[in-house]
């Protein structure tokens, strides 16, 4: 479909639908990803054995303290899992799922149509590449024109020759400092927004400064960064004055690791944040008057994280966030547009 057919509708991977129907919406999860390019097993010979072995509860402390360093921890393969996890999603109230699985860890377009299927749930698809390091042989040699190109037919004719189609671009994977490859995905991205409407998703660079060297690429390359959203914040930023920076920028504000409650991160410059210092963040960016940027989710990633492994699931922002974002005093016009409307007017095609 062009982008005047899709003009004011959201594409999902069961074909366009409209906006009012998305419900509570999360804006970056994975039902089905093959992580493995992230696995990073201990270098003692006593913890080897640990990273090769399957993820139980008698080892998922262990795991969920650093989730890189288990390889099964990194695969979520099995699509009946994928499907009785996102039913409790739906019964909580769910209604939309964005998977912004992309091309280099697993994307599986016909399973999510699938999965979409039996659950009844909206699902979104992305469209792009992830990090560099999850490129695939050649990137060096496909033109910024010719991901562009790319990038725009997965969402108007659909992904190879699955008939599936995106609905979003990305997430797009950042390293920090951007690498070449990321670049010239980055401004190819820009330039498919500008044909097909969709909106931008940016897995950023762990880095303060990162998410600003983005906007900037994207800018000069002409996209509306009104129509990008900043992923990981709470791994990325931690002080109040730079995120107040970038907000000012334009970007939706994503938290989208809420669940994720160990303060360790393996990956980063600082500590992680709990749920209870994202709300704190969530809300200096309302009293600063950025409620119509802010979405949020919990990027389930990995076993440890899912239910069946003992972990919260997809439904934990509506089991349990909401609730509190209640108890600190957030309107419930705020945490409609944050769960509803403003997923609802990112995902719609323009």
């Amino acid at each position: 479909m062009s982008k005047s057919e899709l003009c004011g509708l959201v594409q999902t991977v069961l074909g366009p639908v409209g906006p009012e129907e998305l419900g509570p919406t999360t804006t970056h999860e994975h039902l089905l990803i093959d992580f493995s390019s992230m696995f990073n097993p201990p270098t003692e010979a006593s913890e080897r054995y640990k990273a090769f072995q399957p993820v139980t509860l008698a080892n998922r402390g262990w795991v969920s303290y650093d989730p890189f360093r288990n390889q099964d921890n990194l695969q979520l393969l099995n699509e009946d899992t994928a499907v009785s996890e996102t039913l409790l999603y739906k019964i909580a109230g769910g209604g939309t799922i964005v998977d912004a699985t992309t091309i280099g860890i697993g994307r599986d377009p016909m399973a999510l149509a699938r999965i979409s299927r039996a659950t009844g749930l909206h699902i979104v698809m992305g469209a792009g590449y992830y990090v560099d390091a999850a490129h695939p042989d050649g990137m060096d040699d496909i033109s910024e024109g010719d991901l562009a190109r790319q990038i725009a037919g997965e969402i108007t004719d659909g992904v190879g020759d699955t008939g599936v189609k995106a609905g979003i671009i990305g997430e797009l994977g950042c390293t920090w400092p951007l690498s070449e490859n990321e670049r010239k995905v980055l401004r190819g991205a820009a330039v498919a927004q500008r044909e097909t409407g969709a909106s931008i998703l940016i897995h950023p660079g762990r880095n303060r400064a990162a998410p600003f060297e983005i906007v900037e690429v994207l800018t000069e390359a002409g996209a509306d960064v009104s129509r990008v959203i900043m992923g990981h914040l709470e791994r990325t930023i931690d002080d109040p004055d730079t995120l107040i920076d970038l907000a000012g920028k334009g970007v939706c504000m994503e938290y989208d690791l809420f669940g994720w409650e160990t303060s360790y991160y393996p990956l980063g410059e600082f500590d992680m944040l709990s749920d209870a210092q994202r709300i704190d963040f969530i809300e200096i960016l309302i009293k600063e008057g950025f409620a119509d940027q802010i979405v949020i989710a919990h990027d389930v990633f990995a076993k440890h994280r899912l239910v069946k492994y003992g972990g919260h699931g997809y439904s934990h922002i509506l089991r349990n966030i909401v609730p509190r974002m209640r108890e600190r005093g957030i309107s419930e016009e705020h945490i409609h547009s944050i769960i509803e409307a403003n997923p609802a007017r990112l995902l719609t095609i323009y």
